[in-house]
């Protein structure tokens, strides 16, 4: 079937991914999202497309534990809890994310021929956005001379 919608369990990649979570003992899960997050995170020439999608897809999971977070799919998601992610995971996602849209990726660049391109890379802003949200800028004070 390959991918059938923008979000980020949408295609065979991600919702297998989920499946190996299902399927893992509760305490290696962690570990899981951790060293997806790290593989498209990481130095390297091409970011491939199957690493890109699990990729997303984890950012998902880090994300849905966030106070301002929402829940990971719930058709092709984990169906089985995840334990408690540590923060530190947060900023990991936020750099795959950044992997993910980048010149190097496989994953953007399909993307970048397919007609919902927008919605993917919306979709992609929003989860890096839940996790690092921008600094709103600050009025200059006012003083008297």
């Amino acid at each position: 079937m390959g991918t059938w919608d923008t979000g980020p369990f949408d295609n065979d990649t991600a919702a297998d991914f989920a499946g190996d979570l299902d399927k893992a003992a509760p305490e290696e899960r962690e570990a899981m999202i951790r060293g997806v997050l790290k593989r498209a995170a990481g130095p390297g020439d091409f970011l491939g497309i199957y690493d890109g999608e699990r990729a997303v897809a984890a950012a998902a999971l880090v994300v849905a534990q966030h106070p301002d977070g929402t829940a990971a799919c719930p058709n092709y998601g984990p169906s089985k809890p995840l334990p408690q992610l540590p923060a530190d995971l947060r900023m990991l996602a936020v750099d795959a994310l950044d992997q993910t849209v980048s010149h190097r990726s496989e994953l953007a660049e399909q993307w970048g021929e397919a007609a919902n391109w927008p919605k993917w890379r919306q979709d992609i802003t929003r989860l890096r956005a839940v996790l690092d949200p921008p600094i709103p800028p600050q009025k200059e004070a006012l003083f008297e001379i």
